[in-house]
């Protein structure tokens, strides 16, 4: 494919990355020049990703040909981009696609946009940095966005949500190991969730004036992949076009949807899918929204970024069966 975008992947061997891969290895336009491992260098993919037997002989590499690319993938833990970009050249016109939380915050110091298609997509299409949101923070942000909108957000927001064990990542840990998890659940980081700061700020952008607390319990649960979160809002005078308000601001988003009726995860698992519903009592609003952690919580919606970067449309590679069944 002459014209196709060329990709590297740096940070190859993680979760995201195995889901980046998959994603890319299918995608009409794109086309992989290296997957980065030095750990794993001259191995085939598939000794990491087995999955991926059959569809792929493309092997990891300690080489880093970024004048080879036009975009290139993070996929790095936390604060770990940062040290990359000092210590590495990359070309000016490559575009950079961070799927960790070095630039997620707005900042004089660098040029990165946040990645939240639903809020930013025009901001998307001319960006030559993106900084790729986090599963939790995609999740809520989309269950609270309408609202936002409509400047509903006058109180303190209570959210729960519960997170599958690939959102800790690929290395175990006393908490990821299937004999702890598995019928187990556990509640961590409350009120101090790293995402938190990023949802506010992006609540702002729409509702300029909020200033409440996001009271996030983030729970992990005994299974692989998804989020499903619950957000309640108390408001003083409720509003009956609140539903109408949710399908109008989702309208022309391919892959966030309001749904009339009760949703559950599987609805979204393995999709980059992210499904809204909305139940109104009296002086409160319940919003549940689910996605999976690993695509529109991360690889997926780092897809739907890089089509929207280079002119493509946003459902390319992306069309995905969920695993209802």
């Amino acid at each position: 494919m002459n014209d196709s975008i060329r990709v590297g992947i740096v940070g190859a061997a993680g979760y995201t990355a195995g889901e980046l891969i998959r994603l890319l290895i299918n995608h009409p336009a794109a086309e992989i020049v290296f997957a980065h491992s030095e750990s794993n260098a001259g191995n085939l993919v598939t000794d990491v990703h087995a999955g991926l037997y059959g569809e792929t002989e493309l092997r990891f590499t300690d080489q880093l040909p970024f004048d080879e690319v036009d975009v290139v993938f993070f996929c790095f833990g936390h604060g770990k981009s940062t040290q990359f970009l000092q210590e590495h050249y990359i070309p000016a016109d490559v575009r950079i696609i961070d799927l960790a939380q070095d630039f997620r915050l707005a900042s004089e110091d660098h040029d990165y946009v946040y990645g939240l298609p639903e809020l930013n997509r025009e901001k998307i299409q001319g960006a030559l940095h993106v900084a790729n949101p986090g599963c939790f923070a995609t999740c809520i942000q989309l269950a609270l966005l309408p609202l936002a909108d409509c400047e509903l957000l006058q109180s303190d927001v209570s959210v729960n949500a519960i997170t599958g064990s690939t959102g800790a990542g690929v290395k175990p840990s006393a908490t990821t190991h299937f004999s702890w998890r598995n019928g187990n659940m556990s509640i961590y980081k409350a009120f101090d969730h790293q995402h938190v700061p990023e949802i506010k700020q992006s609540l702002c952008q729409l509702q300029p004036d909020f200033c409440n607390e996001i009271d996030f319990i983030p729970y992990r649960g005994d299974f692989a992949r998804g989020i499903f979160t619950t957000a309640v809002v108390k408001v003083e005078n409720l509003q009956e076009d609140v539903v109408q308000r949710f399908k109008d601001f989702y309208a022309e988003a391919p892959f966030t949807h309001y749904v009339d009726k009760a949703i559950d995860m599987k609805q979204v698992v393995n999709t980059n899918k992210c499904l809204v519903h909305v139940d109104l009592f009296e002086g409160k609003i319940l919003v549940t929204a689910c996605i999976d952690n690993l695509l529109k919580g991360a690889s997926g919606q780092a897809v739907q970024n890089m089509n929207l970067m280079f002119g493509l449309e946003e459902t390319t590679g992306l069309c995905l069966k969920p695993l209802a069944f």
